[in-house]
């Protein structure tokens, strides 16, 4: 992907430039990234940036293994009562265990701590839920860890690998979680349709960035979309593209960045598999959701258009 200068916005440095610069410290040494950012020579400057690309690329490739091995582990094993999820993947590289928590937890929608093996002990990442505070349930059994931190919402801890089962079990004894509290509970701040969307709509949004903590992007949902196609994109698989129409006729893309894998197993589960590959076959067949969305442009090969990236869907 070429940035050039007058595209550059805080979803670049965010979501492109930044993995890659992080890449470098969870695989190799952040001495690579700091190189780059000080470098006068163009050409050291490239070779620099090619092999970050490279990293963050197998970053991209091992946190996806992980996550589909714990997924197996999760619907293949006995963790079908837990609230809490702790899941020991011994080959996951320690720098991702977070990533692969924080991907969990979307999925599941329950609290998650990825467990993985460190040179001396076990070492784990934990991301949590509104309604559950990760810290203070830890501090509850606290004398399992040899070191641990964090706060409500996300954790890193050690401890000695023959504790792990007894993690798993303390946490879920002690955990108070409702079934609504599993409830992802998503709010809104304006019921758009997407014949609403202009290009000087997506403009004036972006005066409000930088997004994150503290300013999160306005989220908008449409009831009722009808699904006209589907298919996977990205070298690991890891976004979907579909088309929707409104009942007003608007056609548009809407990109998921989420799970494309749970999306489809959803679709399944309310129509049926049939429906379902007709849909990737590029046959629509009736499928509808409701959306949640943030409006976007697309710019490929200097055609711009309009797409929404989904957030959320049932």
């Amino acid at each position: 992907m070429c940035i050039r200068d007058s595209n550059i916005t805080s979803y670049h440095i965010g979501f492109v430039l930044g993995p890659c610069i992080n890449a470098s410290g969870r695989l190799d040494t952040a001495k690579r990234s700091m190189k780059l950012l000080l470098s006068e020579d163009p050409k050291e400057a490239m070779e620099l940036a090619i092999r970050l690309k490279e990293l963050n690329d197998e970053r991209k490739m091992m946190t996806q293994e992980a996550v589909e091995e714990a997924c197996r582990l999760i619907e293949e094993g006995e963790f079908s009562g837990d609230k809490v999820l702790v899941v020991y993947l011994p080959d996951c590289h320690e720098s991702i265990a977070g990533i692969v928590a924080g991907r969990l937890r979307e999925r599941y929608y329950r609290p998650v701590f990825v467990v993985t093996d460190g040179e001396e002990m076990a070492k784990g990442s934990g991301r949590s839920i509104e309604s559950y505070s990760m810290f203070e349930e830890m501090v509850r059994c606290g004398d399992l860890f040899v070191k641990y931190g964090g706060h409500p919402m996300a954790a890193g801890f050690s401890l000695e690998q023959e504790r792990i089962d007894e993690m798993r079990r303390r946490l879920n004894a002690n955990c108070s979680l409702s079934e609504a509290d599993l409830m992802e509970k998503v709010s809104i701040d304006v019921p758009m349709p997407i014949d609403y969307i202009t290009e000087k709509v997506v403009e004036e949004l972006s005066l409000l960035e930088p997004f994150g903590k503290g300013n999160e992007k306005p989220l908008f949902a449409e009831t009722g979309l009808t699904l006209l196609n589907a298919r996977v994109l990205g070298k690991n698989g890891n976004v979907l593209k579909l088309r929707v129409v409104n009942r007003a006729g608007c056609v548009m893309d809407a990109m998921y960045f989420g799970d494309p894998d749970a999306m489809r197993e959803y679709l399944v589960q309310k129509y049926d598999e049939h429906r379902v590959q007709e849909l990737f076959w590029g046959r629509g067949g009736g499928l509808t959701l409701d959306l949640t969305y943030y409006p976007s442009i697309n710019e490929y090969m200097g055609r711009r258009t309009l797409q929404i990236v989904i957030k959320n869907y049932r």
